[in-house]
């Protein structure tokens, strides 16, 4: 666990976090769940399928047994070919038990964390053979909660076992005058009960165990304030680089907005807190622009550039007030306004004596 500086981790952890967590193979992941689900699909196939195998397996090596004086072993070549062939007949009847539990094993830690591969959490690393490292965690509070819990484990499924076979015990003496057979199906009947109840109790400890990795893992995750505050300028950048950099932004747009002030044909004003330059082009543009518009020194700005270029100033407060809520820099003004600015425009234009708007 990295260094946290004395501060506590009281902070959720963020997307990021998880994600690199889950990369390094760090997941919320109970070990019971599995075992539970194996052991359920193990009883079934027991259960529907254990006379089966049971017999399959009884005619197979008693057929074996019965032909051994029939096997020519001459060399190495016969006694693998034989042995391989042992094999082989041996896992085609025990496969329809072996590939359910597989495949149970896979959907119980599949539905946990999902199926991903990651590379990062199958390479080899050196740190893993640290021998005090190792000791570190044998010494854990983790590793003595684990302990617990297999002691807990241990304790309830011997108990179960003990609590079925003590409800078998009156049948024991009986098993003397039984044949081999019946003391087979005998001892079927009371392995199936135990594990049969060891299952339900699995599946609670399951569901427990499950709570408790999950609680455990938001906890191991949590960050502290300033781990948060670090993450957060990795991925979104230093606050203060971001506010320079929206600052000389601003001052960009603002030079080029001056800039353009001397195109304007006026500039309507508030008269001293607001000013904005309209400009419009009947052969280009649609509907009077705005050029360039700004609040208090802003304002001024704009007014003396247009003073200093010979660009008309018109007072019109609610207008001034109007456009500088209603419109942005470079739009046209809306249909609303029109009406007033046109008058304005060609008031400047007689005064100019140039044309007047369509």
């Amino acid at each position: 666990m990295p260094e946290t500086n004395g501060q506590e981790r009281t902070e959720r952890a963020t997307n990021k976090k998880r994600t690199d967590s889950r990369r390094k193979g760090q997941v919320a992941q109970s070990k019971e769940i599995p075992s539970a689900l194996i052991l359920i699909t193990s009883l079934g196939i027991f259960f529907y399928a254990g006379s089966w195998i049971f017999w399959s397996l009884s005619e197979f090596f008693t057929g074996f047994y019965q032909n051994l004086d029939t096997l020519r072993l001459n060399n190495i070549a016969d006694t693998s070919a034989l042995f391989f062939e042992l094999f082989k007949k041996v896992l085609m009847i025990l496969l329809p038990l072996l590939f359910p539990i597989l495949l149970a094993g896979l959907v119980a830690n599949i539905a946990q964390v999902g199926f991903e591969i990651h590379t990062e959490a199958m390479g080899f690393k050196f740190g893993k053979l640290n021998p005090i490292a190792g000791m570190k965690k044998f010494v854990s509070l983790k590793s003595l909660v684990e302990v617990v819990k297999s002691i807990a484990k241990i304790l309830l499924i011997g108990g179960v076992a003990g609590l079925v076979i003590n409800g078998e015990m009156q049948q024991f003496p009986a098993l003397i005058h039984q044949e081999v057979g019946q003391i087979l199906l005998f001892i079927s009947r009371v392995a199936f009960k135990i594990f049969f109840y060891v299952a339900l109790v699995l599946i609670i400890l399951a569901a427990l165990d499950y709570i408790y990795t999950r609680w455990q893992f938001e906890e191991d995750l949590k960050m502290t304030k300033q781990e948060v505050k670090d993450e957060r300028k990795q991925t979104e950048g230093d606050p203060k680089v971001k506010a320079r950099i929206r600052s000389i932004q601003m001052e960009m747009a603002q030079r080029r907005m001056m800039e353009a002030v001397p195109e304007a044909d006026v500039v309507i004003t508030n008269p001293t807190h607001l000013a904005i330059a309209i400009k419009f082009d009947a052969q280009s543009m649609i509907a009077p622009t705005i050029l360039a518009k700004g609040a208090g020194f802003v304002a001024e700005q704009i007014k003396e550039i247009a003073v200093e270029n010979r660009i008309p100033l018109v007072e019109d407060k609610p207008l001034a007030q109007a456009l500088y809520k209603m419109v942005e820099v470079g739009d046209f003004i809306p249909v609303e306004l029109y009406r007033a600015v046109a008058e304005i425009l060609a008031y400047v234009y007689r005064l100019k004596g140039g044309y007047t708007m369509a």
